[in-house]
């Protein structure tokens, strides 16, 4: 039961949270986890955060200098996390897993391709990738651009639409359910219910490019959508163009109820039977075996390590290779 409560953040005092919480799995207040996002306003900007149970002053929390354009901040108390540091259950960058065993690992896949991450009787997560070539290198620089979740006979889409110039004021967001475009109102707090669902939620905890995503008692997923800087590009030689400023997701997941079967490039970290075989030593260890993963569609659950349904001992498999 522990394994499952996976906290968003990685701090001892939210660690205990989930332990005390792991009894109940009561869903988290919906307004405790703010953005900052200074970009194009200044390093230093800053956000109040109100504890309604005295009368003091409001703390004031700004980034830390290892996150100056994007960071999370937990009210109230003002603790502040850069949006890459949290525990089990983030993905970030190229990408970047944090597993549920807690231990670090590269998921490269391929670009423009779809891959199973989740994948457990009662909820399937695939992941749409995109990505540069480096010549010198044999594969892609690939990031996550879309999610795409099944649960019950539900269908939720979350994506980053493509964009050239990045601008922090334009909303680069796009969620759909069932076929259907998610319109939440706009301003951070704003919140969207399914009436189909219940216990869907959607709450923007920035103005735009940033939201909580919730199913009660099955997921909690905080998603925000960012660019490949000009910065970044040229450290790490991205070859990002003046067409495409490659946006994606920063993600962090938390699960409830997982089964035991559960599966994926990130699923199976949860398992209790688990045992990571990567080397953890290394600067940047990486997960192989792609062509379990791939999947035909942003929805498909036909990868080889399906789980949703409980179908999976009689599910058709995938059959083109994934590189």
């Amino acid at each position: 039961m522990a394994r499952a409560c996976v906290l968003l953040v990685a701090t001892a005092a939210l660690v205990a949270l989930c332990a005390a919480a792991a009894q109940a799995q009561p869903p988290l207040p919906s307004n405790n986890y703010h953005v900052i996002t200074p970009g194009k306003y200044k390093r230093d900007q800053q956000l109040a955060c109100d504890d309604p149970n005295d009368n003091r002053p409001s703390c004031m929390a700004k980034c830390d200098k290892r996150c100056p354009n994007q960071c999370v901040v937990l009210c109230p108390g003002c603790k502040t996390f850069c949006m890459c540091d949290f525990y089990p259950g983030v993905s970030c960058g190229d990408p970047r897993f944090t597993g549920g065993d807690g231990n670090n690992f590269y998921f490269h896949g391929k670009r423009d391709r779809d891959f199973c991450i989740v994948s457990d009787a009662g909820l399937h997560i695939n992941a749409h990738f995109i990505g540069k070539r480096n010549p010198t290198m044999s594969g892609d620089f690939t990031w996550i651009q879309a999610l795409g979740i099944r649960f019950a006979d539900h269908r939720l889409y979350m994506g980053a639409r493509k964009t050239a110039k990045w601008d922090d004021d334009v909303d680069r967001l796009e969620l759909a359910f069932d076929g259907a475009p998610v319109r939440v109102p706009a301003g951070m707090g704003s919140v969207w219910e399914s009436a189909a669902a219940p216990g869907l939620t959607v709450t923007r905890t920035a103005a735009g490019n940033g939201v909580r995503v919730q199913l009660r008692g099955v997921f909690d997923i905080m998603a925000n959508v960012v660019p490949i800087s000009d910065e970044d590009s040229r450290v790490h030689n991205y070859g990002v163009t003046e067409d495409d400023s490659l946006a994606h997701f920063d993600l962090g997941f938390k699960f409830y109820g997982l089964t035991d079967d559960v599966h994926g490039v990130l699923g199976q970290t949860y398992r209790s039977d688990y045992v990571n075989q990567l080397n953890v030593s290394s600067k940047m260890p990486v997960m192989g075996g792609a062509p379990k993963y791939v999947t035909s569609d942003i929805f498909t659950t036909d990868c080889a390590v399906a789980r949703f349904g409980a179908r999976h001992a009689a599910i058709s498999m995938v059959t083109a290779r994934a590189y």
